[in-house]
């Protein structure tokens, strides 16, 4: 057994001989090109190195540096560790932490980074100011001074005084034909409730003018209480009627050119009404169109929820029933419909 074992071990000694002179050779032929390797045959390499012993690997490596398979094995433990440790799910905190920054320096212009640390440790997190200086820059936000309020903000520091008005056009079907309608609305910030002030195919001076008048009545005004309206630069928003809206004292601000986010509830209204009622029905007259649309301001109201108010309604008559039987209520024959519990 031992004459058996000693001719193996030294069959053994010979072939590994024979492969480090073949390997010697092969490395030779390369010259200073570089042996291009992938990660499987790295793997490899790094778990036979491992049996090996970095003595032994010294005498039998060619291709590479003891110390570089080595270093390949210590990063396959450290790979076999992070993908344990790797789980589906949400996306980790440190993601999170960044979109928090951001967002707390968009809505807060006058947040230093210090006061943007106080509000992430008071929901747990433990940020360096550094950590929150490099995050800004990276997403282009500059420090407070520089920093400018966005339109967002300085919306809602005002809702409460701040109404918006728009424009829109519906194709109705007359006697006379295809007439283009021009509807005028306006909108309260603060509780997203809509009025609309009437249509014409010819939103003259004459007209805008009236609307003026019956938006600052005494009495019954929708601006009372508002003192800036906010409009876009469309020659229906005549200077005569401007100049009645400023004598009334309320200060119209005219969005710039191409930017309707600037009045973007009042441009969110547009998109619902058609999107919702309009572009599904084909309105046959006036008193067709106006009906229509008193239904879909009745539906928007107090049967729509708006994500701008928390998802709420508008008016909200009666507190939530958790029992009872689910009722269905469908307005234009089903376009608008409105699921509730009755009583």
């Amino acid at each position: 057994m031992a004459t058996l074992a000693g001719w193996l071990t030294g069959r053994q000694q010979e072939l590994i001989a024979y492969l480090i002179d073949e390997n010697r050779i092969l490395r030779a032929q390369l010259g200073d090109r570089r042996v291009r390797s992938t990660d499987a045959e790295r793997c490899r390499l790094a778990v036979r190195s491992h049996r090996l012993g970095r003595k032994r690997l010294s005498q039998v490596a060619t291709i590479v540096t003891p110390d570089t398979i080595l270093r390949w094995h210590r990063q396959l433990i450290a790979r076999k560790w992070t993908d344990a440790r790797r789980r589906p799910g949400r996306p980790g905190v440190r993601r999170e932490i960044h979109q928090l920054i951001s967002r707390l320096a968009e809505e807060n212009p006058t947040w230093g980074y210090s006061r943007i640390q106080g509000a992430l440790k008071n929901v747990g997190h433990r940020v360096a100011r550094s950590t929150i200086a490099r995050v800004l820059k990276a997403s282009g936000l500059p420090p407070v001074p520089e920093r400018p309020t966005s339109w967002q903000t300085f919306l809602r520091a005002h809702w409460g005084a701040i109404a918006g008005a728009d424009l829109f056009t519906t194709e109705v079907w007359t006697w006379r034909g295809l007439v283009t309608c021009y509807t005028v609305f306006v909108i309260d910030l603060a509780s997203r409730r809509v009025q609309i002030l009437g249509g014409t195919p010819h939103p003259d001076t004459a007209f805008m003018c009236q609307v003026a008048r019956g938006l600052t009545a005494a009495d019954a005004g929708l601006l009372a209480g508002h003192r800036v309206l906010i409009c876009d630069r469309d020659s229906a928003w005549s200077a005569p009627m401007r100049q009645l809206l400023e004598d009334a004292g309320i200060r119209v601000v005219r969005t710039p050119f191409q930017a309707p986010n600037a009045n973007a509830y009042a441009e969110r209204f547009v998109r619902s009404i058609n999107a919702e009622c309009l572009n599904r029905i084909v309105p046959l007259g006036d008193r067709h169109l106006r009906q229509t649309m008193h239904e879909f301001v009745a539906h928007d109201h107090g049967e729509r929820n708006h994500q701008g108010i928390g998802n709420e309604l508008i008016n909200r008559l009666a507190a939530r029933q958790d029992n009872g039987r689910i009722g269905r209520r469908q307005r234009l024959g089903g376009p608008l419909d409105y699921c509730f519990r009755a009583a």
